[in-house]
């Protein structure tokens, strides 16, 4: 089995993990020059040490998100997938519905925490929320809401923390 994982050295001897990630902006009006969530994203991403290997905006439709996440998966060059939009409760909110439908493995607890760090920020507007986690062949996704302050939260306090670990766990 081919690894995703990529070891480079640390400056201590250490072997110090960098992820190559997908960065994907659900929404049917963003472009990249309005896309401040992805461009956080890929920001944050960089800023930890990771590769932003593929960003890419697609419009909020199963079908194409289902695809896209599908081709992303089988390059061994990206471990993660990152998603922001699309995960409220509106009738063109799809990207939830087309995440949770490929997952072999969910991680009940990213969602799970994730409404309780958003509830603390937001009040009980986060029960709309359906941010959700796993893995789908052997590529960890995680699929958050569009708004820049829901996604600097869910990348500080629970996706960059995490990253490499369940990266790593992953490929053993």
């Amino acid at each position: 089995m081919a690894t995703k994982t990529t070891a480079l050295p640390h400056p201590d001897g250490r072997a110090q993990t960098v992820v190559s990630c997908a960065v994907i902006t659900v929404s049917d009006t963003r472009t990249t020059d309005t896309d401040k969530s992805g461009l956080l994203m890929q920001s944050l991403l960089s800023a930890a040490g990771h590769q932003v290997a593929h960003y890419q905006i697609v419009k909020d439709e199963p079908d194409q998100i289902k695809v896209l996440i599908q081709d992303l998966a089988a390059h061994l060059d990206i471990q993660a997938i990152l998603l922001s939009g699309g995960t409220g409760i509106a009738p063109r909110d799809t990207t939830y519905d087309a995440v949770a439908g490929l997952l072999e493995k969910e991680l009940p607890g990213f969602g799970e925490i994730f409404r309780q760090l958003s509830y603390a920020e937001i009040g009980s507007r986060a029960i709309a929320s359906r941010a959700v986690a796993g893995v789908y062949t052997n590529t960890l996704i995680f699929s958050l809401p569009g708004s820049s302050k829901a996604v600097a939260l869910a990348m500080n306090a629970l996706i960059l923390p995490e990253l490499v670990h369940l990266t790593t766990l992953i490929q053993l």
